[in-house]
């Protein structure tokens, strides 16, 4: 068996897990990756599970371009709190096969003649704190920081193993009867290392803006437009470029679970062109007690 088949095979066997503790979900907006500003139930414990498949993606750092395939977009949420749940996500493999290869700024451990390369993903933990409800008026408000860990390797081509930290601002306001539209935004700042450079960084703008729409119990329409901005002149250092991507799918809810797919369009020129997203989400009550 080679070194890919058996990490999916590893792959496989963490997600059966997963399901056969019965605990399989996802975050509370998936497949959108802009963060709504409600928490989970104190108490509450979610798993996220799903795979991400993109076109032309680009990593400037190694000059690889090639279709991606991230097996295993995995998180965990635990509502601590009427108003804070903490996060663990990240990808459990990265599968690159490689179009074309240009001028790497860092070693890489690929052969000459590969034409694909593997990778554990980088893993993000955050803390959520909801920080007022919404009124009549005005939006929900909260706030969300985390860190980005170095769990991949970069001679791999696909990781740059590397510790980034983020901040952001989050805004939700609900509309119509029983609340049948659900809008939210984010805004924030990312601080990234330079992959290139020793003791540098770049301040780079996060930005969110995604609405649900429940068309009924069983439908929600979802969509969003969800990216970095780089501040610096230019592209900025490489491997901090600005990235953006659009997301247009669906939620249907079924047999206790709610399962999602979205349709990926690439905004920027370091984004990978096209793409689609698949998964799963389930609640589940915690084994711990919340506090009272």
């Amino acid at each position: 068996m080679t070194n890919q088949a058996k990490s999916i095979a590893k792959l496989l066997t963490l997600i059966a897990l997963l399901f056969s503790f019965g605990a399989v979900a996802s975050a509370q907006q998936r497949p959108l990756l802009t963060e709504d500003v409600d928490i989970v139930p104190p108490g509450s414990f979610r798993i996220q599970a799903g795979v991400d498949f993109v076109q032309r993606a680009r990593f400037p750092v190694s000059g690889l371009n090639g279709d991606l395939t991230r097996a295993g977009v995995i998180g965990f949420t635990i509502g601590l709190a009427s108003n804070v749940e903490v996060q663990v996500e990240g990808v459990a493999q990265n599968f690159l096969a490689i179009n074309s290869r240009g001028v790497s700024a860092i070693p890489l451990n690929i052969a000459a003649g590969a034409n694909s390369t593997h990778d554990t993903g980088d893993f993000f933990l955050w803390t959520k704190i909801k920080l007022r409800n919404e009124t009549a008026h005005l939006p929900s408000v909260g706030f969300r920081f985390g860190v980005q860990l170095p769990n991949s390797n970069q001679a791999t081509g696909i990781g740059l193993n590397q510790t980034n930290a983020y901040g952001q601002v989050l805004f939700g306001k609900k509309f119509g009867r029983e609340a049948r539209v659900n809008t939210f935004a984010n805004v924030g700042i990312g601080i990234i290392g330079v992959p290139t450079q020793i003791f540098a960084q770049n301040d780079v703008l996060t930005y969110g803006l995604a609405g649900i729409v429940r068309l009924d119990k069983m439908f929600s329409l979802v969509g969003e437009v969800n990216g970095r901005a780089n501040t610096r002149p230019g592209t900025g250092p490489l491997g901090t470029e600005s990235k953006g991507e659009a997301r247009l799918g669906m939620q249907v809810r079924a047999s206790g679970l709610r399962f999602d797919f979205a349709g990926i369009k690439g905004l920027t020129k370091f984004s990978p062109r096209s793409g689609v997203t698949v998964g799963v989400t389930y609640d589940t009550p915690s084994i711990f007690k919340p506090a009272k």
